[in-house]
């Protein structure tokens, strides 16, 4: 089976724009495509991680991948999926999480001359001339096809504001500078960038012809990547300093029997004849599918020594009720209790159990906190420091065990 069929296999491709074209090109090896990375953050999570996985499949077919950095449109913000405008962000800031982005990226992508390149889009968006954009690009797209654009007609009652409404436009010449620059004949995106993606393709077309070779494929990677890579604490990173090989492995060791075998397809490097002995396992095999998913991607991520030691406190766990010496643990200090106490709601944010009190208390009031195997069921419920001096067994949910020391 050649890439393309795979990719269509796993589940990734969506749709495409001149299918045959595309087959030749990456089947062949002859692809120079590109997927971006908008830096709001300072780590990449499961949503990019699909993306990296996509970019490795097809470097190892041959064709070479360009990882673009928004550190231009990063100014702007991306309207795609969201209900509200994206906080602004500060040049110090865009430009240390593309710092961060590009450390985190060399450890799925080969760089280096004929292989992968990393370019940031400041590079040539912040040199542009308003007039100039106007003229010269603005020209070339027609404001009714860009309001019946999903992106923005979601975005319409509740407000879009101009600076947002340009988005398109940047995300468009992107693919037009690629193209001319770098000879970049492809983009890749999740299907909720479908009419950005096609804006490049067009620009492409009426800037330079019809010959112009620009193809477009868009792929279930964001809307699925976003799902996948969100948990009732937030995003689930990359960074292991955010979430930790322990915490990535276990987040994929407990999703649901129903996600399993799509998430081992459309993530994992296993070959396809092997994941399709899978397709009938139900009851205690989907178990033994979650426990190779969750190993699979943790070895990808952090390397097979982290997986294999993630693996074992798990199944330490599992064997003694949650009990083990391996389990994730947080040392507290002084600076952490108030007149020798702590909080629970506190407690739970310190030790990363959740992002915020807010989440923590209503936690708390369904039932799914319980500290030495007791539930808790007060908010207000504070703990002695002398209590953490053997250590103290912080259980949220059925599976998720924290200890606290100090």
């Amino acid at each position: 089976m050649q890439i393309y069929e795979e990719l269509v296999a796993r589940g990734l491709i969506a749709q495409v724009t001149d299918e045959e074209e595309i087959r030749e090109l990456v089947n062949n090896g002859k692809a120079t495509f590109y997927i971006g990375f908008d830096p709001t953050a300072d780590s990449l999570h499961v949503g990019h991680f699909m993306a990296l996985c996509l970019m490795k499949r097809l470097q190892m077919a041959g064709n070479k991948p360009v990882a673009l950095i928004g550190g231009g449109t990063g100014y702007i913000g991306d309207p795609s999926s969201r209900t509200d405008m994206r906080s602004m962000m500060t040049p110090e800031v865009i430009q240390h999480n593309c710092d961060c982005f590009k450390e985190q990226m060399s450890k799925f992508i080969e760089f280096g001359e004929d292989k992968a390149i990393m370019v940031n889009n400041a590079d040539w968006l912040l040199d542009l001339k308003y007039v100039d954009v106007l003229r010269d690009v603005g020209a070339c797209f027609s404001v009714n096809n860009m309001l019946r654009a999903e992106c923005y007609k979601q975005r319409m009652e509740k407000g879009l504001s101009f600076l947002e409404f340009n988005y398109m436009i940047m995300q468009s010449y992107d693919f037009y500078h690629l193209f001319k620059e770098y000879g970049c004949n492809m983009q890749f995106g999740g299907d909720d960038q479908w009419s950005n993606m096609l804006g490049g393709t067009e620009l492409i077309r009426k800037k330079l012809g019809k010959d112009a070779y620009a193809m477009t494929i868009t792929l279930l990677m964001n809307s699925e990547g976003k799902k996948m890579g969100k948990t009732a604490n937030g995003a689930v990173w990359l960074d292991p300093k955010k979430t930790t090989p322990y915490e990535f492995y276990q987040y994929w060791r407990n999703v649901s029997d129903a996600d399993v075998l799509k998430c081992i397809r459309m993530l994992t490097f296993l070959p396809l004849e092997e994941i399709d002995k899978m397709n009938d396992w139900e009851g205690s095999q989907l178990n033994t599918a979650k426990d190779i998913l969750a190993y699979e991607l943790t070895k990808l991520v952090h390397g097979e020594e982290e997986a294999t030691k993630a693996r074992e406190i798990s199944q330490s766990l599992f064997a003694n009720g949650g009990i083990s010496e391996d389990m994730p643990n947080t040392v507290l200090t002084d600076d952490d209790f108030v007149d020798n106490k702590i909080g629970i709601l506190d407690l739970m944010v310190k030790g990363g159990l959740t992002a915020s009190k807010g989440e923590a208390r209503r936690l708390v009031q369904q039932g799914g906190v319980s500290a030495d195997n007791e539930k808790i069921t007060d908010a207000a419920a504070t703990f002695d420091k002398e209590k953490f001096n053997e250590g103290l067994i912080v259980k949220k949910g059925k599976k998720v065990f924290h200890k606290f020391t100090v």
